[in-house]
Parts: structure tokens; sequence; C-alpha cells
């Protein structure tokens, strides 16, 4: 089973850029079977349908709006994340939903998608996370890797030689 672990956001918006934050750590910490991208899908937008087809797996980590307290995690599950096409002002409004939605369309949706996600504190400019995000990172990095043994995929430690390099 092919699975893809896609980090989403704008790291020019402090917290915003925490998906791929995220991903770049654990890209840099885990190996990963042959069968498991680890991708930083930035800003793509539609450009990330390739990305998603052909996979039977896919999780997305990202900055999410869930009207709560800055730093709350939550994990949202198959037809349960949102995909709507939404009204833009630009193409640079183009969301996760609005990627569901068209690979719904183009009938290349995975199987499971899991989005896990957290209530960013600032998106203002700026290429620090705030401390209330950043602090929550190791959690983040952990429900990931809780995400891929659940679905079966081992993850091995890189060692100290590989994590400095």
């Amino acid at each position: 089973m092919t699975t893809t672990v896609l980090g989403l956001g704008n790291i020019l918006l402090r917290d915003e850029g925490v998906g791929v934050h995220a991903v770049n750590t654990i890209k840099g910490r885990y190996a990963f079977p042959p069968d498991v991208e680890v991708i930083d899908g930035g800003t793509l937008g539609l450009d990330l349908l390739p990305l998603i087809e052909d996979r039977d797996r896919i999780l997305f980590v990202d900055a999410v709006d869930f009207g709560k307290e800055p730093g709350h995690i939550g994990i949202i599950d198959d037809d349960a994340i949102p995909s709507t096409l939404l009204a833009k002002m630009s193409v640079h409004h183009i969301g996760l939903s609005d990627v569901l939605f068209a690979a719904k369309l183009l009938d290349i949706k995975p199987s499971k998608i899991r989005l896990i996600g957290i209530q960013p504190q600032s998106l203002d400019v700026g290429l620090d996370m705030t401390e209330c995000i950043s602090g929550k990172m190791e959690v983040i990095i952990s429900m990931i890797l809780e995400t891929l043994k659940e679905w079966n995929i081992e993850c091995a430690l890189r060692s100290p030689q590989k994590l400095s390099a």
C-alpha cells in the first residue's frame, strides 16, 4: 500500500507553516519504507493532485481553524474532512478542501485520508512559529507516528550521524 505524509502551509506566515515544519522534522529524524513518501507540500494548491493520485492512504498535517484555543490539536478522518469548492479571491487561496474536492471529482481520492491539524495562534508575517505552536511540535510528531503505526508502517529512527547531516 502506498502512503504519503503531506505537510501543508506557508512557512512565511508563522504558525501557518506548522505542517511543513512537522514533515521536515520527521523526514530528518526517521527512515521510512520505500512505499511511504514524506513530502513538504507547502502551498502547492491543485499542484498537490499528482501527489495524491494512486495513493492508498494520505496523512495531511496542517494549521486548521477549529474555532478553538491556539494549540488545540484535532484529527479528522476521511469524509469528515471538508471537500467543497468555495469562491476564491485568487488561485493563491486554494486550500485542502478544494484539493480534496478536485480529487473526488477526478476520482483519484485515496481510500484512507487523515488530517492532523493544529489551531494556529498567529498568521502574521514571520519565519518563526509562536511558542505556543512550536511547543506542540513533539505532540504533532507523535500523532503522525501513531497514525503510521496504526496503518502498520514502521519508522526507524535515523542514526545520530545521519541526524546531524
